[in-house]
């Protein structure tokens, strides 16, 4: 079984930073895309950002130049930084993983749990 943990949400003023982690354990071979989405309240899920084992990323056009996103392999671990936060920004962000079970070699795809950010005065 695959899991993800997520840290790093919190309460955080107009302008200001955070920095999302999520590790990945479990029974995995190996791990393809990780990404982070996103759900405010009333909303629905949307991406925030992708990367690829081999680095190659993909972001929300409404989070472009603001966020970045990175990632650890030996840790399994993906990040997202995030500056200049908006009110708009404040939404409960979900860490997503896809990859190759191990000894199955099936595929699994895994969300974690979420953790809330909070952008606001």
């Amino acid at each position: 079984q695959v899991q993800l943990v997520e840290s790093g949400g919190g309460l955080v003023q107009p302008g200001g930073s955070l920095r999302l982690s999520c590790a990945a354990s479990g029974s995995f071979f190996s791990i393809n895309t990780m990404g982070w989405y996103r759900q405010a309240p009333g909303k629905e899920r949307e991406l925030v950002a992708t990367i690829t084992s081999g680095g190659s990323t993909n972001y929300a056009d409404s989070v472009k130049v603001r966020f970045t996103i990175s990632r650890d392999n030996v840790k399994n671990t993906v990040y997202l930084q995030m500056n200049s936060l908006k009110p708009e920004d404040t939404a409960v962000y979900l860490c997503n993983a896809d990859g190759i079970r191990r000894y199955a070699y099936t595929d699994f795809e895994v969300w974690g749990q979420g953790t809330l950010v909070t952008v606001s005065s």
